[in-house]
């Protein structure tokens, strides 16, 4: 049996790990003579402190480790060991003792995604093999630890049943090959939401944790996306089927050439995955040699400025109390989705850090403060970061589970973008509807995994709107757009909408407005925008260009026959698809290409790919929302489909459904309950009129759920797999998949009636093999139930 291992540090360190190891137990192995006691040697050489055996769809190598120290000390029971055994044997305590060796297993999932399933050591071997053959690997190729084991179970649920086993799971070079952010791909848009921001999986496991472009997986995943609200941990594996890393082939990394390290209070699986459960991203790192310089987190988030999720305040204390903008930060960073606020360092990188002087004073101070002056109470937590050899002080602001939190018992904050502001009536409102939403949520029964609290909540819609005709491209994500204006007794009301979550507040006021929304309103007023004066590409055009807030902002326009939408004060967050080409043109950079070559397609630009054939489909309005959540077809009839989850257990896809396709989601209205009422009727009936109204978005209509496998497949992407070539992981990033091109698809069939044939452009390959797909499982169905007829 594994020996448990459980090492209690006096203070918190970092220990190195590499959770991506394969041994001759995978069929691609490039060194099928090597010992289990070569790899244990080659991870204490490289100074890692933790490791996991991650063969393909099998546990076998784990398995043979410990039935050789099994032998081992059987021999010694029965006093037959010779002096060579011996010694192995002691070599295999005593690196067993010095490192924490996990099993685990790297199964393949529906489409050929890949995925880490790593547990405590003290797992036994069967237990794994089991959930492999619950997951579908046929029981002959388990111990063949091939990557071919055929049709297998969708990458959902596999995160589930991991998650389930006691394991954690992991998506394996998550922006590579096979990797579930579906780099090339073509289609998959709810999909590639889905499968990198489901709660069950934990990390992703990235090749271009240490590089230096904008563009790198983690900034991708770092929350600030409208269509990917949930910060990912972000993580590095060497992937290694060798011992040694060889110049000649540049992609095979050797034991431990991509390591992580990971700051616990103690070495053990359990230490390691609070970690991951955790919102503190400044305990993992890319592992550096002590003779380079160490990776610096804060420096990585000032270089990404004021955001949406974190701040930074050179000073806390203000006039001898703890900063004010300080507690409203606090406050809008826990009504909206949470983040940091970094006290000690500004967000110019070119500044230097100044640092906090008695830090335990501080943190101190700020947490009497925070329990003081902000309603209901609010639990925070609070970490010592050093950089320039400063100490800055980290306050992580969970998102709350009280919305609304309140400065003084009655100011009320939230975030928009990087700026923080006072909440208008409506959105205070609002907050308290989607706090009631998931309260009651949480009183209803459910059969599936309860989603996270930071995951924000699609809101009600009161009244549906007319459709009209969507442009040819989707607006950008980020910025504000004016919607409407009109003059009463001489002040001009403007209704503004929120790109970023599509909501729109009426009865705007200049004098009213917050700070980007009192520049648009600015600029309508004061500079109109001719048309004829702007150079067009594709009926879309930069009205401006500039820099506020230490970000680069643009003011975009757009055309539609004599209809022209204009959009203020668009982030680089917001910017997709064809917006790009027009902002900085379809030549990437040299420098970033080469970058691009190492790693493979920059997440980024795939799913820019696809936000513009999106937009293409978005030109006719959908009939049926049929991308609520990414479907999974099992594939015995009758087996209860939990890879789906329900609408209230899974607001994270359904609010990025609304920014990925432009197509909102609406759900039943709730009634404030009681205990509301009494706030509301304090509001006064004649500001009514005047008062900000929150427009939520809306669709043409909504379908049920669907009960069948039959009924969902007009409307679904089938996600069984056929049994592909097998690839080996080191050669991932060597067999670079080629970027799609620009072409539209054939706009996503609609469930009552499919396009005519003579409407649609030029089918791809992924649209073929897709159609081939479904005709095969259609075929594989009729089968079964004329074999079940009989």
């Amino acid at each position: 049996m594994p020996q448990s291992h459980r090492k209690k540090a006096s203070q918190r360190q970092w220990f190195s790990m590499d959770l991506h190891l394969h041994t001759p137990a995978s069929s691609d192995y490039k060194q099928p003579n090597v010992s289990y006691l070569d790899l244990l040697r080659k991870a204490e050489e490289r100074n890692l402190n933790v490791v996991a055996f991650t063969d393909h769809n099998s546990a076998s190598g784990y398995a043979r480790m410990l039935e050789e120290i099994d032998s081992l000390e059987l021999l010694e029971r029965l006093k037959r060991l010779r002096d060579d055994e011996k010694k192995q044997l002691d070599e295999y305590r005593r690196l067993r003792e010095k490192l924490l060796v996990l099993p685990g297993f790297e199964f393949t999932a529906t489409l050929g995604f890949h995925i880490l399933g790593i547990f405590p050591p003290e797992t036994p071997v069967r237990k794994l093999e089991y959930l492999l053959m619950s997951l579908r690997v046929p029981s002959d190729k388990i111990d063949q630890g091939s990557g071919e084991v055929g049709a297998t179970t969708d990458a959902l649920t596999a995160y589930r049943m991991i998650n389930e086993a006691g394991g954690m799971a992991i998506a394996a070079h998550a922006n590579s090959s096979h990797g579930v952010a579906m780099p090339g791909f073509d289609f998959g848009g709810q999909t590639r939401i889905a499968y990198t921001q489901d709660s069950n999986l934990l990390a992703l496991e990235v090749t271009d944790l240490d590089s230096k472009s904008r563009r790198r997986t983690a900034v991708f995943f770092s929350g600030t996306k409208p269509e990917y609200p949930r910060r990912m941990h972000c993580i590095q594996g060497s992937d290694s089927h060798k011992l040694d890393y060889d110049p000649k082939y540049k992609n095979e990394s050797g034991v431990g050439d991509r390591a992580t390290e990971i700051l616990l209070d103690e070495l053990s699986f359990d230490a390691i995955k609070a970690v991951f459960l955790g919102n503190d991203f400044s305990r993992t790192r890319p592992f550096r040699p002590a003779t380079e310089e160490q990776f610096d987190p804060l420096r990585e988030s000032r270089e990404l400025g004021d955001t949406l999720i974190q701040s930074f305040h050179e000073h806390l204390m203000e006039r001898r109390s703890v900063a004010r903008s300080i507690l409203e930060d606090v406050v809008a960073l826990a009504n909206t989705n949470g983040g940091t606020v970094y006290i000690g360092a500004s967000a110019d990188t070119h500044k230097s850090v100044v640092g906090v002087d008695r830090p335990e004073a501080a943190i101190s101070d700020l947490r009497a403060a925070i329990a003081k002056d902000i309603t209901p109470p609010l639990e925070v937590q609070i970490e010592v970061l050093k950089s320039q050899n400063k100490n800055v002080l980290q306050v992580i602001v969970p998102r709350g589970s009280e919305v609304p939190y309140a400065l003084d018992e009655s100011r009320i904050y939230v975030r928009s973008e990087n700026e923080t502001g006072l909440a208008v009536r409506d959105e205070i409102i609002q907050l308290v509807r989607d706090a009631l939403m998931v309260e009651l949520a949480a009183t209803m029964p459910s059969k599936t995994v309860p989603t996270e609290a930071h995951v924000p909540v699609t809101t009600p819609v009161q009244e549906e709107k007319p459709a009209t005709v969507a442009p040819a491209y989707s607006a950008p994500r980020t910025g504000v757009e004016i919607v409407t204006a009109e003059q009463r007794k001489g002040v001009w009301y403007y209704s503004v909408r929120d790109l970023r979550n599509e909501r729109i507040v009426h009865n705007v006021t200049l004098k009213s407005a917050r700070r980007l929304w009192q520049y648009a309103i600015a600029e309508h007023e004061k500079n109109p925008v001719d048309p004829k004066a702007l150079t067009w590409q594709n009926d879309i055009a930069i009205v401006k260009t500039y820099r506020r807030g230490g970000k680069l902002r643009y003011d975009l326009a757009q055309r539609m026959g004599e209809k022209l939408f204009l959009y203020y004060g668009v982030t680089e967050d917001g910017i997709h698809g064809p917006w790009r080409q027009l902002v900085e043109g379809e030549e990437i950079t040299e420098a970033e290409a080469e970058s691009h070559s190492e790693v493979g397609t920059p997440i980024e630009i795939a799913a820019e790919y696809e936000h513009a054939e999106m937009a293409s489909e978005a030109v006719e309005e959908p009939t049926e929302i049929d991308t609520l959540h990414p479907l999974i077809i099992e594939e015995e009839p009758g087996t209860p489909m939990s890879a789906i989850p329900q609408v209230e257990e899974k607001p994270l896809v359904a609010e990025e459904a609304t920014s990925m396709e432009e197509t909102p989601i609406r759900e039943p209205e709730l009634q404030a309950p009681e205990r509301m009422a009494e706030w509301v009727e304090q509001v006064p009936a004649e500001a009514e009129e005047l008062a900000p109204t929150v427009e939520e978005p809306v669709s043409e209509s909504v379908s049920p759920r669907p009960e069948s496998v039959e009924e969902q497949l007009p409307s679904v992407q089938v996600q069984e797999s056929v049994s592909e070539e097998s690839v080996p992981d080191n050669q991932a990033q060597e067999s670079v998949p080629e970027e799609p091109t620009l072409a539209l698809e054939e706009p996503r069939p609609s469930a009552v009636v499919p396009a005519p044939e003579s409407q649609l452009v030029p089918k791809s390959r992924a649209q073929t093999w897709r159609e081939q797909l479904n005709r095969a499982m259609e075929e594989a169905r009729r089968a079964r139930e004329n074999k079940s007829g009989d």
